[in-house]
C-alpha cells in the first residue's frame, strides 16, 4: 500500500478531499485500494502488484471483462480511422440501428456520456413532448449527480428541485397520490428497474406496480421513463423491464453500454420523435466514434456469447455458496437484488461494523466486494473466480466469528 498511500498524499494537494464522488474510499476500510495499477478480465492489479477479483467492475461499465479482445479491437479499428471529428462517423447510424433492433420499445436513439446525461435528456425531452413540469420519482432513488437528483444538496438550490414529487418505490398507493399532487402536470415518472438504493437492501419492481405505472402514464398521458443507466443489458438485453410485460416510452442506458468507455444513450419510441427534434442537446465528445464501435461489438457479444445468463448462473452459485457460509457461522446475511447485481448486508448492523469488517477481510485475501453498494458480476467471471471468493469469503466468516462480530 505504500503506493496508493502516496498517490493519496499527491491527490490530497491538488485534488479536493483527495478523491470525490463515488470513486472516494474515504467511507470504506482502510484496506481498500483507492489507487489500481491495471485491469484485466475480471481482475484488477493494485500497485503493490497484488490481484483481486473485482465485484465492482468499476460500478457497473465492465460487463464483458476488462481489456475484451473483440471490443478492444473494434474500438483500435476505429480509432485508426478517427475519434472525436468535426462530425460523426457513419459508426453512430450503425449503433442507432442496433440499439432500435435490440431495445424492444425503441424507434430512435440519442447519445451523449454518461448516465446523468441521459437520465437528464430523457426529464427534458418528456418535457418537450407534454408541455408540463412535474416529474414523479422514487424516494432515496440515485440517478445522476446534477444538481436535480445528486444525493448531497451542497450547492443545490430549491429551485432545481421544485418540480420533483416523490412516491415510494413499489408503493402503488403512494404512486397513485403522487399523480394527485402534481394536479394534471406530470411530464414523466422516472423509475429503476429495481430498487437498488444504496445502504438498503434491493427491492424487485412487482408486476402491480410497474403495470400500475404504465397505466397511470398512459391515462395521463405522462412519459413513463426507465433509468436503466445500472443495470442496463445485465437482466435483459431488450430492457430491463421486459420480463415484466411493461415497456417504457424513454430508456437512458450508459455503463456497460461500450464496456467501459465513455457512452450514454437514450432510447424512445416514436410518440417522442418530435420533442427530440425540437430539443437542443449536444456536447463535442458526445459524438465521439471509438466508445460507438466498442458499444456495437458489446451488444453483438451480449446476444451471441448469451452473456446474461452466463452472469446469471455465476451470480446463483456465489448468493448460495455465501447463504451456505453465512448459515454455517450463524450470521445472518442478507442478500438482495437480481443476483448479476447484489448487496450483501448484515443483521443488526446498521452502523456497518460486521460489514466493513467482513469487506475488509475479503481484501486482504484478494477478493473485493463493497459493504453498502450493489455488486456487479460480469461475464469474464469463471466458475474458478467463484471459488476463490467463497474461499476467501469463508475465511472472512471465519474471523468476523473469532473476532465476536
Amino acid at each position: 500500500m505504500d503506493r496508493d498511500a502516496e498517490l493519496r498524499a499527491r491527490a490530497a494537494r491538488v485534488i479536493p478531499g483527495g478523491m470525490y464522488g463515488h470513486q472516494s474510499v474515504r467511507t470504506l476500510p482502510a484496506n481498500y485500494p483507492q489507487f489500481w495499477q491495471r485491469a484485466e478480465g475480471a481482475h484488477l492489479y493494485d500497485h503493490a502488484g497484488k490481484r483481486h477479483i473485482d465485484f465492482l467492475c468499476a460500478y457497473g461499465p465492465n460487463l464483458l471483462g476488462y481489456g475484451h479482445p473483440a471490443v478492444e479491437a473494434a474500438a483500435a479499428k476505429q480509432r485508426a480511422l478517427g475519434d472525436c471529428m468535426t462530425g460523426p462517423s457513419a459508426v453512430m447510424v450503425e449503433l442507432a440501428e442496433r440499439l432500435v433492433d435490440t431495445v424492444a420499445h425503441a424507434d430512435f436513439a440519442l447519445f451523449a456520456k454518461n448516465g446523468t446525461d441521459a437520465t437528464t435528456l430523457c426529464m427534458t425531452l418528456a418535457r418537450a413532448h407534454t408541455g408540463r413540469r412535474k416529474v414523479l420519482r422514487a424516494s432515496g432513488a440515485y440517478h445522476g449527480a446534477a444538481p436535480w437528483c445528486t444525493p448531497v444538496k451542497a450547492g443545490v438550490l430549491p429551485e432545481d428541485r421544485a418540480h420533483l414529487v416523490r412516491y415510494e418505490y413499489n408503493d402503488v398507493a403512494s404512486l397513485e397520490a403522487a399523480f394527485e399532487e402534481a394536479q394534471g402536470d406530470v411530464a414523466a415518472v422516472l423509475v429503476s428497474p429495481f430498487r437498488h438504493d444504496a445502504f438498503r437492501d434491493q427491492e424487485l419492481a412487482t408486476p402491480e406496480f410497474a403495470r400500475r405505472m404504465r397505466a397511470l402514464c398512459d391515462s395521463h398521458g405522462a412519459a413513463l421513463i426507465l433509468d436503466d443507466v445500472r443495470a442496463g443489458f445485465r437482466l435483459h438485453e431488450a430492457g430491463s423491464w421486459e420480463p415484466l410485460g411493461v415497456r417504457p416510452d424513454l430508456t437512458a442506458f450508459s455503463k456497460a453500454l461500450a464496456n467501459g468507455r465513455a457512452l450514454a444513450a437514450v432510447t424512445g419510441s416514436a410518440a417522442l420523435r418530435d420533442a427530440a427534434q425540437r430539443i437542443y442537446t449536444t456536447g463535442s465528445f458526445w459524438f465521439a466514434a471509438v466508445p460507438m464501435a466498442a458499444a456495437v461489438a458489446t451488444l453483438e457479444l451480449v446476444r451471441s456469447e448469451r452473456v446474461i445468463e452466463r452472469i446469471e448462473r455465476l451470480g446463483r452459485r456465489l448468493r448460495d455458496g455465501l447463504a451456505a457460509q453465512a448459515a454455517a457461522h450463524a450470521l445472518g446475511l442478507r442478500q438482495t437484488g437480481p443476483v448479476q447485481m447484489p448487496i450483501l448486508l448484515f443483521d443488526d448492523d446498521a452502523k456497518l461494523v460486521r460489514g466493513n469488517a467482513f469487506v475488509e477481510a475479503c481484501v486482504e485475501r484478494g477478493v473485493l466486494l463493497h459493504p453498502w453498494h450493489n455488486l456487479f458480476l460480469c461475464a469474464a467471471h469463471t466458475d474458478a473466480d467463484i471459488d476463490e471468493t467463497l474461499q476467501a469469503t469463508g475465511e472472512a466468516f471465519a474471523e468476523l466469528r473469532r473476532r465476536g462480530l
